[in-house]
């Protein structure tokens, strides 16, 4: 009897005592964003990543739900969705299914989920996104701008090396406005943006710590558009103009309250040789006030505001800044200043381009660099030096001196980035720092310093598109590392205004080609999802939507030069963001333009299945800059018909594994035939029988990459070895062979090859950057061209995927399946590679010691993998020091000749081969 009570108190304790689940979810996103500001899919996308307690394998979510609320207080009893419990693994891009949203809607959100064994997790933590204005008849403000200017841009100037146009903007102007507010402020947000950039400020402080907003799009029409180099007519498939939203309650005040904004040219109004403008500045707020009592009031943009000029003299993306002190006017954008003598502000032409929501990240200040050193020359300038090379500007702090001193800075690197002057007003210690450009530098001349330049004087401020590094790579070869680390430093260079680059000094153009090439070393590097969702939604507006052709940049520039690797970007971006993010929609919203491009492909392709792009300008002649194939090569390219015939094999390719994931069965097969006839079409015309060649500078590369005939193979690869040695184990491909150089050799045996080649310090390779004392990546392989290129970052991509040794499975997305096959060197004690999933962190670190070989992954939740683990010594392989039939989620699939194949769930796992 006593046993049977004890056995009641038991299980009456067991159901009132919750059993906590082994997965609880974290980091909650919208639209790829932490509580996006601003946001106008109708029915916004959400994420987030399960985290597995200490020690837990094999977890996966089993169900989840979520429940979406007007504010923080109603999540309990939520008032715009709830799910109810949906069994699903997914955990990303789940779509909101509430009641339909109206604009500037707040909605609060959380999540929980089941685990393997059915036990649910506590809610996690809040989570918000604010709607946009989604009518654009709800758009009450007027677009504004300074009355002494007219509404077209400047003309560009006729020679392309000039470094200032004969006619020069006028100073950028200060706009405001007076208002009050008389009741109890609930809630304030202000929708906001200006062309080509802008700050907001209320009441003397700037709002957002944004900088160089908004985004760079196709912000409209521009009849003149047409380059004697690139003859491209402006008709593409859209033009957008993005907005940004802050919440700005707390600045507001109950009484008079002011708002004011500094509004420069930004790419709206370039004036640059290949850069034609849209027009001049110009500005529109739309600031939404509820009060406690449930009443509104909106302050918009009109012709009520009020307009001066600033002592930002000049501000040119191409030619910089130049700031005079003396004309400033103290507390302009506070309540007590008196704008008697301002004029009435001039209203705008809208831009042909639809207001969108801001749903991407802008750019910031994302760090701070101190001088390495400070040097003071005979003549009383100083050299300054920041010891690496970095996009940004200087900021110049504690200056005294005169009214109307002036001081120069002068930002050196190998291409000129624009000038930059500051001239003091003469009270007191004063601040600079650029508003309306960015420079290039890794040191900076200081002409006509007053007095002695110290280091708490001046800093250098690194502004680039806020990406953040998500990945972390490691290798016992010091060099693998630097070459990963001026990489990086280039690409985050070039990323200004939610675009890539070529280079961020000379041409700062959106090249697509350079974009698509260097994407997947991107995505293996930084949280890239919310960049390439707006890049290459600019790439879908970019194209012709009768033609199906895309251009060499996006947003268009008239000056970039291309060809059909350029375009390709239509097909390769999404399909790798695919992969790599496990995003379908993103392939649902760009298959149709993939599809349009492939078909404009095939305008050029010859009876023999050649593609062979040959545009021509007006006179018939054939143009260049319209036909490129492979760019930069260290000698010979290969021939441009045979990379524009791979790039239609390889579009080709991506659209059949893309209409299989979309379920399009037909299309598939379409698309699969096509690539096929392709491929045979490439081997029939390139391959030479008496060399058993493809060619130097690629053509091999190429060739195996799209899989060479069986009978063809081993004396292709031996003749791609013989190439490569007799380039001294050098590359010899240019940017799109580059891509696949390193990957290829390994994954035809010649893994110790591809090795050597990275491992190269002689001209060309990235080593070589490195003894000429580069910190960012170069356009050639020598001293010529831009020092500050990220394009040959494509073939990095092999650092992780065959060194390290992490990669996809193969007809897998977003890390969902995973293939670990470390493929040591002899040279090389160890190999750290981690990546931040859209599912958790995984990653793998190899390490040799003593005859033994340590293998460490970390699979995220939900997660599987297969491991190659290779055969040491003794042929003996444990797990965590257990027998490998005792070792928990482990399970055998197969052996090779060098290494035993496994299987593994979620979860941290230590293999030992000894």
């Amino acid at each position: 009897m006593k046993l049977n009570h004890f056995l009641c108190l038991a299980m009456l304790l067991c159901a009132v005592i919750d059993v906590k689940a082994a997965i609880s979810p974290t980091e909650l996103t919208c639209e790829y964003l932490d509580n996006p500001a601003v946001v106008d899919v109708l029915q916004p996308r959400l994420a987030w990543i399960n985290q597995a307690e200490e020690g837990e394998r094999g977890q996966k979510q089993t169900a989840w739900e979520i429940r979406v609320a007007s504010s923080v207080d109603l999540l309990k009893e939520p008032d715009l969705w709830q799910s109810g419990k949906v069994k699903s693994e997914e955990s990303n891009r789940i779509e909101y299914a509430g009641k339909s949203l109206s604009s500037r809607a707040e909605c609060w959100w959380q999540v929980r989920v089941w685990d393997k064994n059915g036990t649910v997790s506590e809610w996690s933590e809040p989570a918000f996104w604010r709607m946009g204005i989604l009518d654009p008849n709800e758009w009450n403000a007027k677009w504004i701008g300074a009355p002494w200017q007219g509404e077209e841009p400047l003309p560009k100037p006729s020679n392309p090396g000039v470094k200032l146009p004969a006619e020069l903007p006028p100073p950028a102007p200060l706009l405001r406005k007076s208002f009050a507010l008389n009741k109890k402020i609930k809630q304030a947000v202000a929708f906001v943006t200006g062309l080509g950039y802008f700050e907001f400020y209320l009441n003397g402080q700037k709002v957002g710590n944004d900088v160089l907003v908004p985004n760079q799009t196709n912000y409209g029409k521009r009849p003149g558009l047409i380059h004697e180099n690139i003859p491209l007519e402006d008709h593409f498939r859209d033009y957008r103009v993005m907005y940004l939203a802050y919440d700005v309650k707390d600045i507001l005040q109950q009484g008079n309250n002011v708002a004011g904004a500094i509004v420069g040219n930004g790419f709206y109004n370039p004036a640059k040789y290949w850069a034609l403008g849209y027009g001049t500045p110009r500005f529109i707020a739309q600031i939404h006030v509820v009060y406690e009592d449930g009443s509104e009031d909106v302050i918009v943009s009109d012709e009520s505001w009020k307009a001066s000029k600033s002592p930002i003299l000049m501000d040119m993306v191409y030619y910089g800044e130049h700031y005079d002190a003396r004309l400033e006017q103290a507390g302009w954008n506070t309540v007590d200043f008196n704008d008697a003598r301002w004029k009435p502000v001039a209203l705008r032409k809208a831009p042909d381009g639809r207001l969108v929501a801001h749903t991407a990240r802008p750019d910031r200040i994302m760090e701070e660099l101190k001088p390495v050193t400070i040097r003071k020359e005979k003549d009383g300038h100083y050299w300054v030096d920041f010891g690496i090379e970095v996009s940004g500007w200087l900021c110049l702090t504690g200056v005294e001196g005169p009214a109307g001193h002036k001081i120069t800075i002068n930002y050196f690197s190998n291409e000129y980035s624009g000038d930059n002057t500051y001239t003091l007003r003469g009270e007191g210690q004063e601040s600079y720092a650029a508003r309306f450009n960015w420079f290039v530098f890794s040191a900076v001349e200081i002409i006509n310093w007053p007095g002695e330049l110290t280091a708490d004087q001046i800093r250098a401020e690194v502004v680039h598109t806020a990406i953040e590094a998500s990945a972390t790579f490691e290798c016992s070869n010091s060099m693998f590392e630097e070459i990963n680390t001026i990489w990086r430093r280039s690409q985050t260079d070039n990323m200004h205004g939610g675009v890539a680059s070529d280079c961020p000094h000379r041409e700062r153009s959106a090249y697509t080609g350079d974009g698509q090439v260097a994407c997947v070393t991107v995505l293996h590097n930084y949280d890239a999802r919310n960049f390439y969702h707006k890049w290459i939604q600019d790439m879908v507006d970019a194209q012709n939507p009768e033609t199906g052709y895309v251009p060499n940049g996006a947003p268009w520039q008239p000056g970039c030069g291309g060809g059909v690797a350029w375009g390709a970007a239509i097909c390769v971006m999404p399909w790798e963001f695919y992969r790599h993010y496990g995003s379908v929609d993103l392939l649902q919203n760009t298959y149709e333009p993939m599809k349009a491009y492939l078909r404009y492909m095939q305008t050029w392709v010859d009876d023999d299945g050649i593609m062979f792009s040959k545009r021509t300008g007006k006179d018939g002649k054939i143009l260049k800059w319209f036909n490129l194939g492979d760019w930069v090569a260290p000698g010979d390219l290969p021939p441009d018909d045979m990379v524009h015939t791979f790039y239609l094999w390889y579009c080709a390719d991506i659209l059949s594994k893309t209409a299989a994931v979309l379920g399009e069965e037909d299309d598939s097969r379409l698309y699969q035939g096509i690539a096929e006839a392709t491929k045979q079409a490439f081997f029939k015309r390139f391959y030479d029988p008496l060399k058993h060649s493809y060619g130097k500078a690629g053509g091999n590369i190429f060739a195996l990459k799209m899989g060479v005939p069986e009978e063809q193979r081993e004396q292709v690869i031996h003749r791609l070895t013989q190439d490569v040695l007799e380039h001294n184990g050098h590359l010899d491909t240019g940017i799109f062979g580059t891509r696949f150089f390193f990957e290829v050799l390994s994954a035809n045996g010649l893994h110790e090859l591809a090795y050597q080649a990275m491992n190269k310090r002689e001209e060309p390779s990235y080593g070589h950057w490195l003894e000429l004392g580069a910190t960012t990546t170069r356009e050639n392989w020598n001293e010529d061209g831009s020092h500050n290129h990220p394009m040959f970052g494509g073939g990095l991509v092999w650092l992780y995927r065959d060194l390290a040794g992490m990669r996809l499975a193969e007809g897998s997305a977003g890390y969902r399946k995973i293939v670990f096959r470390p493929q040591l060197i002899e040279e090389l004690d160890y190999v750290s590679y981690y990546n931040k999933t859209s599912y958790g962190r995984c990653g793998i670190d190899w390490k040799k010691q003593d005859q033994k070989l340590q293998i460490t992954l970390t699979v995220p939740v939900g997660c599987q993998a297969e491991v190659h683990v290779p055969l040491m010594d003794a042929n003996k392989i444990t797990e965590s020091q257990q027998a490998l039939d005792r070792a928990e989620s482990v399970r055998f699939l197969y052996e090779k000749e060098d290494a035993r194949i496994y299987a593994i769930g979620s979860g941290t796992y230590h293999f030992l081969s000894e």
